[in-house]
């Protein structure tokens, strides 16, 4: 973790204020609008200091997300049996972003920037350099991500985020889809059927999808907080269950598992990208925030 800041990095503007840390994937702490909270972190709702990105409010999906089938990735007819990441499952799960410090590049009152720089290992084996950038506002969070390839060749790549919103006992979910994935027992995607999105309530909601064709914001409220989540990307994993008290809304490139497909050309069509050496691709997630 050399470098990198080993605390909280706090943007504020106006009434709303993020707490970062660069040194835990670049994950979000808290979101907080006055006193109202915007997303849940797992360790801070049980009074715990924050110790893993997994237990953040929102963490980084870099260079791929959600699960490789076995940790096994097949690319360019070379096979990499890679570590899993996510005990107890077999599989490799959100990329190694979120396992990494980042180093803090530029710091305002209400922006900054964090960077990494990824050097082929087991967790994954194309060196690339990523960054993260977060912009506050009183009403707004605007947060990019990029990624360029630093391999001596060819690279697959994948963009999301991952954050958990506080979900309220009068919490509604809509959006707009035309398909989602179903997954299997194995938690990985298996058939595709139609679906228009989600419109209702949150309460008793179980959930554990990505879906395609996603079009429009997001749009979570509840009697506290109207939010909109924005995306130039076309699929979005939702997952929340009847007792958990958050629900993920998740913005992402490439459909669950897509890098495990026998052809590259079956990934591209999942959403997956092919970075050549040097090349750089970037996308922007942005929240909308009105307290009520």
């Amino acid at each position: 973790m050399h470098g990198a800041l080993m605390t909280s990095l706090i943007l504020t503007s106006g009434s709303a204020q993020l707490s970062l840390r660069p040194d835990l994937g670049a994950s979000i702490e808290s979101l907080q609008l006055g006193e109202v909270a915007i997303m849940h972190s797992s360790a801070i709702a049980q009074g715990a200091a924050l110790m893993h990105a997994k237990d953040s409010a929102s963490y980084p999906l870099l260079p791929y997300s959600n699960r490789l089938a076995n940790a096994q990735l097949v690319w360019a007819g070379q096979h990499y049996a890679l570590a899993p990441n996510f005990a107890p499952e077999v599989h490799a799960i959100h990329g190694v972003a979120w396992r990494r410090a980042w180093v803090v590049a530029e710091q305002g009152a209400a922006h900054a920037r964090c960077t990494l720089s990824h050097t082929a290992d087991e967790d994954w084996p194309f060196a690339f350099d990523a960054w993260q950038s977060f912009a506050l506002t009183d009403k707004r969070l605007i947060m990019d991500m990029g990624i360029t390839n630093r391999a001596a060749t060819p690279a697959p790549a994948g963009i999301g985020w991952h954050p958990f919103f506080v979900k309220r006992a009068g919490s509604h979910i809509s959006f707009e889809a035309k398909g989602r994935w179903e997954m299997d027992a194995a938690k990985l995607p298996s058939t595709f059927s139609a679906s228009g999105g989600l419109d209702r309530s949150c309460a008793g909601l179980d959930v554990d999808h990505c879906f395609d064709g996603w079009q429009g914001p997001v749009t979570l409220r509840d009697e506290r907080m109207h939010l909109q989540v924005h995306s130039d990307f076309s699929r979005l994993v939702v997952y929340t269950t009847p007792t958990n008290p958050s629900i993920a809304i998740e913005p992402v490139s490439h459909v669950n598992n897509a890098m495990s497909l026998p052809h590259a050309d079956d990934a591209v069509a999942q959403g997956v990208r092919i970075l050549l050496p040097g090349e750089s691709w970037a996308s922007t997630m942005t929240i909308d925030m009105q307290a009520l």
